[in-house]
């Protein structure tokens, strides 16, 4: 299966009941999301990194994803700053300068990404898939979006598979990657017979699936017995997000 380094764990995060994760981690990045103001998603953020702390995560993990989210954000940095209209912010130079709008805008989006990155980080990434499809079923996802879910986290990693197949046959038979035309056809081909051959194991997969009495929705062995801590965290959570949605309103009143 899928390696899943950060689902496991002995943290308080980690012994916090998915459902509960769920719901406060949509509600948290919501709110950071739909944010206009810095200072609904700087207070996000401080939560996700107090909860990637308590999730006691690999470090040398966290900062490759951090990185890889970041270095989209370091381009917007690059361009936001000289192509928003509004007043400048530095001398110009050869006609180019910042404005305040666009360094405002880019530290606005800067905020967002890293506080929903964080809050998905600590919550989410934490959770096991199967348990995820659990708890998306328990809040009240269509089963057919959990069941999508769970078997395309189940299936990935053939499909994968499938692929290295193709490529090492190819590669035994002297294609060599190259910006060719030639070279730009066999991986049409090689996506194409990936296609072909995950829908023909689709197929058998799930005629042998209605062999077994398969009724659209997966029975699960988890049950989800939610403690006072569960209920404190979920409440934490809210209070949070509520106080976020707050701050945000009391901004925009004040830009009437």
């Amino acid at each position: 299966m899928i390696d899943e380094p950060l689902s496991r764990g002995p943290s308080p995060v980690h012994r916090r009941d998915p459902r509960f994760r769920l719901v406060a981690c949509l509600t948290l990045s919501l709110v950071a999301a739909l944010a206009a103001h810095p200072g609904t998603p700087l207070v996000i953020l401080a939560a996700g990194l107090v909860m990637t702390g308590l999730a006691r995560l690999p470090l040398g993990l966290v900062a490759r994803r951090f990185a890889a989210v970041n270095a989209f954000v370091a381009f917007l940095w690059l361009v936001l700053p000289v192509t928003t209209p509004g007043v400048a912010a530095t001398a110009a130079f050869h006609g180019i300068a910042a404005t305040r709008e666009g360094v405002a805008l880019a530290t606005l989006i800067t905020l967002k990404a890293n506080a929903v990155f964080f809050c998905v980080l600590s919550l989410l990434a934490t959770i096991p898939a199967p348990a995820l499809g659990g708890a998306l079923r328990a809040v009240g996802v269509p089963d057919k979006f959990a069941f999508l879910f769970l078997f395309t986290y189940r299936y990935l990693h053939v499909i994968n598979e499938e692929y290295d197949r193709l490529a090492t046959a190819a590669r035994l038979r002297g294609f060599a990657s190259a910006t060719t035309l030639h070279a730009y056809r066999t991986y049409a081909a090689l996506v194409a017979m990936v296609l072909v051959r995950a829908y023909d194991r689709s197929r058998r997969v799930y005629q042998a699936m209605l062999l077994r009495g398969f009724s659209g929705r997966f029975a699960s062995l988890d049950g989800y017995r939610a403690g006072r801590g569960d209920l404190a965290f979920l409440l934490a959570a809210l209070a949070l997000a509520v106080a976020g949605g707050a701050l945000e309103l009391t901004f925009r009143r004040g830009h009437v």
